[in-house]
This record gives C-alpha cells, sequence and structure tokens, in this order.
C-alpha cells in the first residue's frame, strides 16, 4: 500500500511539471473497459503522460546508477550528457556527480520531456543542467566535449543504430566512454517487452562504428557495455 501510495504522489508531480492532467492510476492492461493495444506495434519511446514509469521508486535498487557512473568514469567536473533523458531520472544524478563545475546535456528527440526536465531542474536550482533536442540527423551535442555520454533504454529505437553511435563518437573527448544500457532480451524487469537487443548487437554495431568495447556490467534486468575510441 505505501509504494502504491508513493507511486500516485510521483504521479502527480509528474503531472505538475508537464502541466497535464495525472496519469490513471489503474492498470495499463484495461482502461474504461477496453484492452490496451499490442505495445509491438508501435513506438516504445516513453510519452510524456506516461513518466510515471520512469520514476518507479525501486529504481535505484535494480539500475544500480552510482555502479554505471563509475564504470564511465564520470566524476567531478565532467561534462556529460544523458541521451534520452525523459524525465530527468539519470540527469539529476548526473548533475549531482559531476558538481557545479560540470555539466550535463540532457538530451531527448521530444520537446515535451524537455520542458519537464526543466521545470525540474528549476525547482532544484541546479545550474550544471542544459537541454538539448535531438533530430533525427543530429544530437545536438558539442563536438569532441564530452567525457561520457548515456544511453538508457533508448537503444532499440534507435532506427540506424551505428550512425547513432558515430554520431556520439564525435562528441567525445579522446579518452570519453559511452555507456549503453539496455534490458536483457526476455520478459524480465519492468521495462517494455518490445525491441530489447541483445548486447552482442550492440559490441557488432560497435564494431562497424571503430568503437572498442572496454568493458561490461551485468545488472539484474539489464546490462551495459561501455564503448571507447
Amino acid at each position: 500500500m505505501r509504494a502504491m501510495l508513493l507511486a500516485i504522489g510521483i504521479a502527480l508531480l509528474v503531472a505538475v511539471e508537464l502541466g497535464s492532467p495525472p496519469p490513471d492510476p489503474r492498470p495499463t492492461e484495461v482502461l474504461d473497459g477496453e484492452p490496451a493495444s499490442d505495445p509491438c506495434a508501435q513506438s516504445t519511446l516513453t510519452k510524456p503522460e506516461d513518466l510515471l514509469l520512469l520514476e518507479a521508486p525501486d529504481r535505484t535498487e535494480w539500475q544500480k546508477p552510482d555502479q554505471i557512473m563509475d564504470e564511465l568514469q564520470i566524476a567531478d567536473r565532467s561534462a556529460v550528457a544523458d541521451i534520452g533523458a525523459g524525465s530527468g531520472w539519470f540527469t539529476i544524478r548526473l548533475a549531482q556527480r559531476v558538481g557545479p563545475s560540470g555539466m550535463v546535456y540532457a538530451q531527448d528527440v521530444q520537446e515535451e520531456m524537455l520542458n519537464a526536465i526543466t521545470r525540474r531542474v528549476n525547482r532544484l536550482g541546479l545550474k550544471n543542467i542544459q537541454t538539448r533536442l535531438g533530430e533525427n540527423n543530429s544530437t545536438n551535442l558539442p563536438a569532441n566535449a564530452l567525457d561520457a555520454i548515456l544511453v538508457v533504454d533508448v537503444y532499440g529505437e534507435v532506427p540506424a543504430p551505428v550512425q547513432f553511435l558515430l554520431s556520439l563518437t564525435e562528441s567525445l573527448k579522446p579518452q570519453g566512454r559511452i555507456g549503453i544500457v539496455n534490458y536483457k532480451p526476455g520478459s524480465g524487469g519492468p521495462g517494455p517487452t518490445c525491441r530489447r537487443v541483445p548486447d552482442a548487437v550492440v559490441r557488432s554495431d560497435a564494431k562497424q562504428a571503430n568503437l572498442r568495447e572496454i568493458s561490461t556490467m551485468d545488472l539484474r534486468f539489464q546490462y551495459l557495455v561501455v564503448l571507447g575510441r
């Protein structure tokens, strides 16, 4: 009951940030007596009205953000990017890690998400976050400027992954790192069951993009692959 009340409270907070009605707290499978559509038949990008899904109370426990940031060697004064930033859940943690002298670029292809992040950042009084709207052919990130780029749960939505990795490489410093976090194939975990990319596919794409594998990490429901030039 406590977890349910906390989840509903988060939903109300997200709705305020978006300036829209809160999401329906009932199960998503059936609303108003009508079955939900097949999630595999459409994009799995999180919609602004579904930001609650990115703010699960137990996300820190199973995603291990501190360990991911350690693996990417993100430290004080680092310049980093959060690709597909969504609600800003990871963006805020990155900003806390890099400190006031660092910089976090919160990038997303949905402007509504960036607006929600801006309101969240303003409410928290953070000065080290910039939002960037990604486009089909551009990540809209500074060139040769980033120590690390984090890509969490969006790789399966990328239409041309090799080109995507190449474009990220253009924004890296010589020793910079790219962290790809995806759900493991199968039905386990809280994420969508569709478009889960095996780590072997990420490794293959990385080779085609002339990137080397630096390290990997096995998470409860996900994996992390760290790449570098």
